[in-house]
């Protein structure tokens, strides 16, 4: 059975046996959040706010009781909205003729997409048998900007067990005296997650409200929201086509590593010889990127500390915009060694007046930013230092 006809038949039960008792809660003299034996806990019902004239929502209403001691002692016009027609039947039965109070019987979502918005609303008890995900954007549609929206919901059971993490109900029990207790299905949710889908859906705020017995375990949570204004719309975007985009731009890295013998040298399949380093990968930082690279390739274990970014070269191949981060690493673990499946190994330490010829063109850009006396031929390309007190943004030459 859908957990909302289980929650409909529950109360029409629970409301034809108090038919049946010919049973009639008194009208408060005020407005009480908590259950009845909690006097004197929480405020009344100045958290509405000034609601004289005002139209006010009661969901869930019940027997009626509470509408009438609004629309009586506050004067207010209350519009009393209830599911089960045994309750409705009580309301209806004992406060028709109560003026500036109405009785509705029916489903609240399906109310308020129909009703003028109201200036305030509030739910004693009730709220926690509807799932949030409806019942939020309901109330959010049907109440004024800046209106009021007050909710009593219980935090813990009559056990102790404290409230869900997630949106989702649990089974609790309606206790009525001498009668079988009546299984239901609640949103038993914690405070913070209250917050949230109050957030989500346009509302604000929380309370929580203690038993006056430190040694009870039952909490009742008071929600005191308010609608807010209508945020502004928001602009659309779309690719401009299904097909995916054209490769355009090449970004990777490439790293230093000097020891007394040099600098350290790998020959690619291909017959270049090049510095450690790759392609970044998507949400990887580039000190990130060299560590990954330096380890898949030589085998060498560095950490992002020991990374120095030098700045960013840039060129275009072939109709390809080509960004290539140079870095220098202070240092490292391990002795390089060619790698299983990796295109570049036969590593190598080189002295620097003793460079090998055949060097990949973005090795070659890399040193040259770093040491522009060094005499290696390349492709010019466009070196932009990163903030290390480097001077400002050079063309990096072939030099002869």
């Amino acid at each position: 059975m859908p957990i909302e006809d289980i929650n409909a038949r529950a109360w029409k039960i629970y409301g034809q046996r108090q038919l049946n008792r010919a049973y009639t809660p008194p009208v408060p003299v005020q407005m009480t959040w908590t259950p009845w034996a909690w006097e004197g806990v929480g405020p009344g019902a100045e958290v509405l706010g000034d609601i004289t004239g005002r139209r006010v929502l009661d969901i869930g209403s019940g027997a009626g009781h509470h509408a009438v001691h609004l629309a009586r002692a506050h004067g207010a016009r209350v519009t009393g909205i209830e599911l089960s027609p045994t309750q409705h039947e009580r309301a209806v039965s004992t406060h028709a003729d109560v003026q500036d109070v109405e009785f509705t019987q029916g489903d609240v979502a399906a109310y308020l997409a129909e009703a003028e918005p109201f200036d305030a609303a509030y739910a004693i008890g009730t709220l926690a048998y509807i799932d949030p995900h409806r019942a939020l954007p309901a109330l959010r549609n049907g109440l004024r900007a800046g209106a009021p929206l007050i909710l009593s919901l219980l935090h813990t059971d009559l056990h102790g067990r404290g409230p869900s993490t997630q949106v989702a109900p649990r089974e609790q029990m309606i206790l009525l005296r001498d009668d079988p207790p009546l299984p239901t299905q609640m949103w038993v949710l914690a405070p913070q997650l209250w917050e949230d889908l109050l957030t989500e859906y346009g509302f604000e705020s929380i309370d929580l409200l203690h038993h006056p017995d430190d040694n009870a375990r039952v909490v009742q949570q008071l929600i005191r929201a308010r609608r807010l204004p209508a945020r502004p719309a928001r602009s659309s975007s779309r690719p401009r086509s299904s097909r995916p985009p054209v490769a355009h731009a090449a970004v990777g890295v490439g790293a230093i590593l000097l020891s007394e013998q040099g600098i350290l040298l790998g020959r690619h399949r291909r017959g270049t010889v090049e510095l450690p380093g790759g392609t970044v990968e998507a949400g990887e930082s580039f000190e990130a990127a060299v560590v990954r690279e330096l380890g898949e390739e030589t085998g060498l274990i560095a950490r992002p500390g020991d990374i120095t970014l030098l700045g960013s070269l840039l060129d275009h191949v072939d109709g390809v915009l080509r960004v290539t981060v140079g870095a220098f690493v202070l240092t490292w673990r391990g002795q390089p060694a060619t790698q299983p499946n990796e295109s570049v190994g036969d590593w190598a330490w080189h002295p620097l007046d003793r460079l090998p010829d055949g060097l990949f063109v973005c090795s070659a850009q890399i040193l040259t930013a770093w040491r522009p006396d060094l005499p290696i031929d390349h492709t010019p390309a466009h070196f932009t230092p990163f903030a290390h007190g480097t001077p400002a943004p050079t063309t990096v030459d072939g030099l002869a």
